[in-house]
């Protein structure tokens, strides 16, 4: 037995150094990744990144970048063949001749990027998560899932309780997903490509997702990944945006006291019906999100508790895992490599600070508006991570001081942009056309 055959048993191994000898930024990516996936599992696990998604997707970063092998002829003709042929002539031609000569890197995961469906159909007997990313990714059947858990833990009565208020906040923390859309076209983007990088600044997974797919097919794996990682920077970020812009005596204020608003679960019931029947009219292209998002909504309101906890414990929650797993296994080496991510690391960072000032502003106008009795921190709660900058207002405004309370209303705030961004992510749907 030969040290090459010795390598050839740790294809792992084996695949690196090719990869350092022939294309070392690969290699040097794939270790980066790795060390990246063990540092999003202990993030989700110490709580500072949300550990139900950050745990499976670092996980499976790890995973995916660690198993690289040599894959035979056949698999590697069929990813080929299947996947939209390289801009250069050379390079497609070099690809062929590599797949035919059993050289090819790749994994046993899935191959996210093959379009032609007999080749689709071939590669899910052969990659164990392909079935669950045609049929879940493909059609946004996961992005849908995850809207409908999120209806069920929502209670809409926040909203209902102060609507001006909630939607007002709301629609000043989509400028991230107003101004970026521009910045992206001068960038050089195409316009469907900037209106899924610029919905980012809405910092709602699924929306990006949704979008992505419908408008960037080509850029939805690095969109949406960059949406994912970014998510954590919501949490941990906006801390620190909202000591920046507004001053601790405001982050004092307490609210004066207001008259209990006692909204019943038929009234709310009523609100879901004829929102999402409202605004499946005006924007079909995204109704399945409203649908989503409304059935959740009436199937708690109806107290139908049986479905509750089918789309919450199961629907919900299984639907994220998958989500987290397949992000990461999408984070592969060469992916990451494409020149167009790190412009879409940058716009989608500015994007969410655009959308956090935003919000910031909002606030002061509350603030100035109510004769200085609203808290402007109020404001960056409408940016959608439900319920994650409610959560962060909450605690900013505690830290100021402890006497002072604005969640209900940073709730109602929070609430509203998962409306509002459904709306703009429908309006940019309608208005772009993808870009093939």
């Amino acid at each position: 037995m030969t040290f090459q055959n010795i390598l050839d048993i740790f294809q792992g191994l084996t695949t690196l150094f090719d990869s350092f000898a022939n294309n070392p930024a690969v290699a040097w990516m794939r270790i980066v990744l790795i060390f990246l996936g063990m540092l999003l599992v202990y993030l989700g696990k110490k709580g500072t990144l949300e550990p139900l998604l950050m745990i499976p997707m670092g996980l499976a970063m790890c995973a995916v970048n660690a198993g690289v092998l040599f894959l035979d002829p056949t698999t590697a003709g069929i990813i080929v063949s299947g996947s939209a042929p390289l801009p250069d002539a050379a390079a497609q031609a070099q690809a062929v001749a590599t797949a035919a000569a059993g050289k090819m890197h790749g994994t046993l995961f899935m191959s996210p990027l093959v379009e032609t469906p007999d080749k689709i159909v071939a590669l899910t007997g052969i990659d164990f998560l392909q079935p669950i990313f045609n049929f879940t990714f493909g059609n946004n059947l996961i992005a849908c899932l995850v809207f409908m858990g999120i209806g069920v833990l929502l209670d809409i009565g926040f909203v209902l309780a102060r609507p001006f208020l909630s939607i007002v906040m709301a629609l000043f923390c989509e400028l991230g997903t107003i101004v970026v859309f521009p910045i992206a076209i001068a960038l050089g983007f195409f316009p469907g490509e900037a209106a899924a990088i610029a919905l980012v600044g809405g910092a709602d997974g699924p929306m990006v997702l949704f979008g992505a797919l419908k408008m960037a097919p080509k850029l939805f794996v690095p969109i949406t990944i960059v949406a994912y990682l970014y998510l954590g920077l919501v949490y941990g970020g906006y801390p620190y945006l909202i000591r920046a812009l507004i001053p601790e005596k405001l982050r004092a204020i307490k609210l004066p006291p207001r008259p209990a608003v006692k909204i019943t679960s038929g009234e709310k019931l009523a609100f879901a019906v004829v929102a999402c029947t409202v605004l499946c009219l005006l924007f079909p292209s995204a109704a399945p999100l409203f649908f989503s998002l409304f059935l959740g909504v009436a199937v708690r309101e109806s107290g139908l508790k049986f479905f509750s906890t089918l789309i919450e414990n199961v629907f919900l929650y299984g639907a994220t895992m998958f989500l987290g797993v397949l992000l990461g296994v999408m984070c592969e080496a060469s992916t990451i490599l494409d020149p167009k991510v790190i412009m879409l690391l940058v716009l989608g960072v500015l994007s969410l600070l655009i959308s956090g000032v935003g919000g910031v502003i909002g606030g002061y106008c509350a603030y100035f508006f109510s004769g200085r009795k609203i808290n402007p921190v109020i404001g960056i709660a409408g940016v959608s991570c439900v319920p994650s900058t409610a959560k962060v207002a909450q605690k900013e405004v505690s830290k100021a001081n402890p006497h002072s309370i604005v969640l209900p209303e940073a709730l109602g705030a929070n609430i509203s942009g998962v409306i509002t961004t459904a709306i703009i992510t429908g309006i940019y749907v309608s208005l772009i056309q993808p870009t093939l």
